[in-house]
C-alpha cells in the first residue's frame, strides 16, 4: 500500500462495524438464517440480505416480501436491490425505507446470471453509463430523506475489452454512494480463475474519496489482510469463502485486529454448527414450506460444511437426502467429532466455480452505450440523461 493511501472507515449511519468486513449477498444463501449463523461468530459486522428485484418489491411479491425479512435483533438491516429502470428502482427504495424495513441499501451492478443480464439488469447496467448514473441518482435521492445510505457492488466489466469498473466507481462517487465494492472478475470470467486484485488497487487509486472494498478469493482470514495490503482497499466483501464456514467472520475480526486466527475447526464443531443452521432454517421457513422445505434448502449447505473433511461419499449422500431435523441429528451423530480437515481444506472452492461464460445481453444492447432507454413493465420509456 502506498504511504499516500488514505483508508476510510466504513459506516452505516451511526453504525461502524468492528472490522471492515461485509457479507456479500448471495441468492438462495444469505437469508435470515444464514446471516444469524454468521453473526453468532462475528457480531457487529455488515451482513447483506440476498438480492431482490425492484419490480418485485414494488408489486409486493409474496416471496420477495419473505426474502426481505430480518431478525428482531439484526442491526444494521442491509438489503441488496437490482433493477434496470431508475423510476421503478426509486419506488422500491422509497418503499422499503418508508416502511422502516432497512438501514442500508446496496445496489447490484455485478450479478452475472444470464436471466438478469439478458434483461439489462445486474452486471449489464454499467455498460450504459447514463443509465447507471440515472439508477444510482434515483436510489440515493429516494433514500436520502430517511438517512439510509446507498452503496454499490459491481464487476470489472462485461469482458476484458469492455472494462467499466473505473467509470462505474467515479459515477457512484459523484452521485453520493457511501462506498463501492468491486468483485475483481469480469462477467465473462464468471467465477473461473483467480480474482484480479490489482483491479481493486486501480479502483482505489481512481476513487480515493470514498471507501473501496475488495471482493474475490477471500478463503481464509489472512487473505483479507493480504488483499488490503496489496491493494490499499478499505475493507473486504466475503462471498463463497464463508459457505459452510460462518466462523470465518470471527476469524476476520481477530486477524484484522492483529491477532492470529484459530486453527481449523474439528468435525464436532462443524456438525454442531450444521445442527444449529438446520434449526434456524426451519424457523425461517415456518409457515412458508415447513420443515421438509427448510431441510431441502439446507442440503446444499451440507456439502459446503463438509468440504475438506474425509467423511466419505455415503455420508454426504445421506445428508443430501434428509427431510427432518431428527434425520439430520441422527446422521450428524454418526460422525467422529475428532476428525480434522485435510491439509489445504479451507481453500477448497465452494459455490460457483464455472466460467468463462457467454455474456447474455438484450438485443443490440451495446449498439449505443450512451443511450438511456429503460424497460418498464414491458414498455420502453426514454429518460433524459444526467
Amino acid at each position: 500500500m502506498s504511504a499516500a493511501t488514505t483508508r476510510h472507515q466504513l459506516r452505516i449511519g451511526d453504525f461502524a462495524p468492528v472490522a471492515p468486513v461485509v457479507l456479500a449477498p448471495m441468492a438462495g444463501v444469505t437469508n435470515r438464517a444464514f446471516r444469524a449463523m454468521c453473526r453468532s461468530y462475528g457480531p457487529d459486522l455488515v451482513y447483506v440480505n440476498e438480492m431482490v428485484m425492484a419490480n418485485a418489491v414494488v408489486h409486493r411479491n409474496a416471496k420477495t416480501i419473505r426474502m426481505t425479512s430480518f431478525g428482531p435483533d439484526e442491526s444494521p438491516r442491509s438489503l441488496q436491490i437490482y433493477g434496470s429502470d431508475p423510476v421503478v428502482l426509486a419506488r422500491a427504495v422509497h418503499q422499503v425505507c418508508d416502511e422502516g424495513v432497512v438501514d442500508h441499501i446496496d445496489l447490484n451492478f455485478g450479478c452475472p446470471a444470464a436471466k438478469v443480464t439478458r434483461k439489462g439488469g445486474g452486471a449489464a447496467v454499467p455498460a450504459k453509463p447514463n443509465l447507471l448514473r440515472a439508477i444510482v441518482r434515483a436510489a440515493v435521492t429516494a433514500a436520502a430523506p430517511y438517512g439510509v445510505p446507498v452503496t454499490a457492488k459491481f464487476r470489472m466489466g462485461l469482458w476484458d475489452d469492455l472494462r467499466t469498473d473505473l467509470d462505474t466507481g467515479r459515477i457512484c462517487a459523484d452521485e453520493g454512494v457511501a462506498w463501492i465494492a468491486l468483485h475483481a472478475r469480469t462477467v465473462e470470467q464468471h467465477y473461473a480463475g483467480a480474482a484480479r486484485w490489482d483491479a481493486i488497487g486501480e479502483l482505489k487509486a481512481a476513487v480515493p474519496e470514498i471507501p473501496v472494498l475488495g471482493n474475490g478469493d477471500i478463503w481464509e482470514a489472512t487473505d483479507a489482510v493480504a488483499m488490503m495490503a496489496r491493494t490499499g482497499c478499505d475493507g473486504v466483501v466475503v462471498g463463497r469463502g464463508c459457505l459452510g464456514r460462518p466462523w470465518l467472520f470471527g476469524d476476520l475480526i481477530t486477524v484484522l485486529a492483529g491477532g492470529v486466527a484459530p486453527p481449523s475447526r474439528s468435525l464436532g464443531e462443524v456438525t454442531a454448527a450444521m445442527a444449529r443452521h438446520g434449526r434456524l432454517l426451519v424457523e425461517h421457513f415456518r409457515g412458508h414450506g415447513g420443515e421438509d422445505y427448510a431441510l431441502r434448502d439446507f442440503r446444499k449447505h451440507t456439502s459446503w460444511y463438509l468440504s475438506g473433511y474425509p467423511v466419505g461419499p455415503a455420508v454426504r449422500r445421506r445428508l443430501a437426502q434428509v427431510s427432518r431435523l431428527t434425520e439430520l441429528d441422527e446422521e450428524l451423530g454418526r460422525l467422529d467429532p475428532a476428525i480434522r480437515i485435510v491439509e489445504g481444506g479451507e481453500r477448497i472452492k465452494r459455490g460457483h466455480t464455472n466460467g468463462p461464460i457467454k455474456v447474455a445481453l438484450p438485443a443490440d444492447y451495446l449498439t449505443d452505450r450512451s443511450e438511456l432507454v429503460v424497460p418498464d413493465d414491458g414498455r420502453v420509456m426514454a429518460l433524459s440523461g444526467g
